[in-house]
């Protein structure tokens, strides 16, 4: 049997090379690509991202990526958004200016609140954990099936999704005294603030299921 193919979408933003090298050691056959056909015909989807939400749109935009973002997404063929991946399916963010995202999810990207302004400490980065939410009871049959609640996983971030429908929370993860979705899901389609791919056995667990589902 041959190893699944899973697309990375390649918009000239995010360092990639530490996503191939993941989904290369858990047994997936990883192609950085826009193009529309080898997107369209991949057995997954991964769209990566590091930086400001508006200059990920203008990349996706400049690369004539979001019409087949939406066509894939619309399969069911499982897709990731990782980081500035998952806050991009969202419906806008405010990031230095309100700026349109992809729609897949109904909410927006916000600065995340960290309580008072004296305790705050931006960007969120490094471990800290993923918890099951109120809303389910289990991550059974999902990307997350393999870990265990409670599990570290490797963050860089300022800003973070408030996603409209509580029913679409995989995730959440506890900073400071904020709570925040950490993972979102709806169908095929996941989304990841963390890095899986810098994030140890765990990272490695959720980026192996995603291709398990392929």
């Amino acid at each position: 049997m041959s190893a699944p193919r899973i697309a990375i979408v390649d918009y000239d933003l995010g360092n990639v090379k530490s996503m191939k090298n993941a989904l290369s050691k858990v047994g997936a056959h990883p192609i950085l690509t826009n193009s529309r056909k080898e997107i369209l015909s991949a057995d997954a989807l991964v769209l990566p991202g590091v930086g400001a939400f508006s200059h990920g749109m203008q990349q996706l935009k400049k690369h004539n990526l979001i019409d087949v973002i939406h066509s894939f997404a619309s399969t069911n063929k499982p897709f990731l958004g990782v980081c500035l991946g998952m806050q991009m399916m969202f419906d806008r963010s405010n990031e230095f200016g309100e700026t349109e995202g992809l729609g897949l999810f109904s909410g927006d990207i916000k600065i995340v609140g960290v309580g008072p302004i004296k305790q705050q400490k931006l960007p969120h980065v490094g471990w800290n954990n993923v918890c099951l939410p109120d809303n389910i009871k289990n991550w059974k049959n999902t990307i997350f099936a393999e870990i265990q609640g409670n599990t570290d996983m490797y963050f860089v971030h300022s800003y973070a999704a408030i996603p409209l429908l509580n029913t679409e929370i995989l995730a959440t993860t506890l900073y400071y005294d904020h709570v925040f979705c950490s993972a979102i899901m709806r169908g095929n389609i996941y989304g990841v603030q963390f890095h899986p791919e810098k994030s140890a056995e765990p990272g490695l667990l959720i980026l192996k299921s995603l291709i398990d589902l392929a």
